[in-house]
């Protein structure tokens, strides 16, 4: 009997060593969970621009229109159409012998008025000698001295009707008065023109340097004038890039000269007016493209990545990783966005690390397991949705 019970009871107890034994392992790897992997960007400091694109009208810097200053036929145009000219450069011709009897009028005219003009002089002169001795009346020689200066005033209405008559002989050579490009001729040989004529003969337009006219809200001139006031002038306006069809910049000089002093009523835009150099031609007067206008700038701004950014009730928080590498939950007012990343206002600090990726799943006190932010190049994503 007691043999027996023996037996019982070492069979428990073996069984029960067994069920230890097996029970042992599994509660040691019961283990806490590793910490979360994430990866953190630190803050620093940096100057940041703010720019727009806008659209914008190229127009020539100088126009001149060509019309002629008096009446008659057109004989020879003098210029290869769409060619350059320079200033002075003669661009048609009108008939000039109306103009040129004209001046031959004109010279005969003076020539007759100084004839007399010394004549009265000579008479008065002879009548000033026989007045002293009075061998003629004090009237006689008044009237002499009279004539004198009447004749006098004949030669200078002589002269300036001559000059006159010059000028309008000058004018039959129709002249460009700035250089630049010229474009088609409105009329040919025998077309009869005038000071009168509504239509110009020609265009010519200077196109070395072109506008670029931009409108912007009327609402962004301060942050506009904020910016031009602080960055560095180019020749007295305020550096802008233009940006070619395909959106790429275009490698030539531009700055922005001014912004209007008249809102559009019916938009609420404001003229801003580009001054490019355009010594190639690239640019034509009608062409539309787009100018890339700064409108704020700061020396030293604080930015997150928009990913890093949790909203919870409206409200923007991000998490930031202390020196232990344990995490909080930190509220921050955020501003302006710029290739994707946020500018911080208020509620971090330079040298905090926050993190950007892994966020979802933190908790406040939490220990992660950090590593160093590496944002994707541009289109990597396109390239790896690709393959």
């Amino acid at each position: 009997m007691k043999l027996a019970t023996l037996c019982r009871r070492t069979g428990v107890a073996a069984v029960l060593m067994t069920v230890l034994a097996g029970c042992g392992p599994r509660e040691e790897e019961a283990v806490a969970p590793p910490a979360p992997r994430v990866s953190v960007d630190t803050l620093a400091a940096v100057p940041w621009e703010l720019t727009e694109d806008l659209p914008g009208r190229v127009t020539p810097f100088q126009v001149a229109d060509i019309r002629a200053q008096v009446g008659g036929i057109v004989q020879r145009r003098l210029f290869e159409q769409g060619h350059d000219v320079e200033a002075g450069q003669a661009l048609f011709e009108i008939n000039p012998a109306p103009f040129q009897a004209d001046v031959d009028t004109a010279q005969a005219a003076l020539q007759k008025a100084e004839a007399e003009l010394a004549n009265a002089r000579n008479q008065s002169s002879r009548l000033e000698t026989l007045v002293r001795n009075a061998s003629v009346s004090r009237q006689a020689y008044d009237d002499a001295v009279a004539t004198a200066q009447q004749a006098a005033a004949n030669v200078a209405e002589a002269r300036a009707t001559l000059a006159r008559r010059r000028l309008d002989l000058e004018f039959a050579t129709v002249t460009s008065p700035i250089a630049g490009r010229v474009d088609q001729a409105m009329v040919t040989e025998g077309t009869l023109v005038g000071s009168a004529d509504t239509t110009a003969m020609a265009r010519v337009q200077n196109i070395d340097q072109v506008y670029v006219d931009v409108r912007r809200p009327s609402s962004s001139l301060t942050s506009l004038q904020g910016a031009m006031a602080s960055r560095p002038s180019l020749d007295g306006g305020m550096p802008v890039t233009l940006l070619g069809q395909n959106g790429e910049p275009l490698e030539m000089s531009a700055r922005l000269l001014f912004s209007g002093i008249e809102v559009d009523a019916s938009t609420g835009n404001l003229l801003l007016r580009v001054l490019a150099e355009n010594p190639q031609h690239r640019l034509l007067p009608g062409m539309f493209l787009r100018a890339r206008v700064p409108y704020a700038q700061y020396d030293a701004a604080l930015t997150v990545a928009q990913q890093a950014v949790v909203r919870i009730g409206g409200h923007p928080y991000v998490w930031v990783m202390d020196e232990s590498e344990r995490v909080e939950m930190v509220a921050v007012e955020l501003g302006e966005t710029k290739e994707g990343r946020y500018r911080v206002k208020s509620g971090l600090t330079e040298g905090q690390k926050v993190v950007v990726e892994g966020i979802e799943r933190l908790s406040d006190g939490a220990k992660v397991s950090a590593a160093d932010w590496a944002p994707a190049a541009p289109g990597s994503a396109l390239v790896a949705s690709a393959h």
